[in-house]
């Protein structure tokens, strides 16, 4: 069955689910700048919205748009910024 997650006081929630490709998440991140850690390979796909995003390693900021996806590693940090409610899909390898 699914699961629920909650983050950041609300601001953040996600449904879990397998797909063909593996485990994933569906979610929605209301307005503000989050930080995220890793414990396996992201492959993050925006959905509705734009992500604004500093992936580990990088100075510069760089946006994404919808059906647009950026690949996180195992085991770091990222930043992502949004200027109002985005959805997105996370598939973990």
């Amino acid at each position: 069955m699914f699961k629920t997650n909650e983050y950041f006081d609300g601001k953040v929630k996600s449904i879990a689910f397998e797909t063909a490709e593996g485990a994933a998440t569906i979610g929605v991140m209301a307005k503000g700048e989050y930080e995220f850690g890793t414990s396996t390979v992201e492959y993050m796909t925006v959905t509705s919205g734009v992500m604004t995003v500093q992936l580990p390693g990088e100075t510069e900021w760089k946006d994404y748009k919808e059906f647009e996806t950026f690949i996180v590693d195992k085991d770091v940090k990222f930043k992502v910024k949004v200027n109002g409610d985005t959805s997105y899909r996370c598939l973990y390898k």
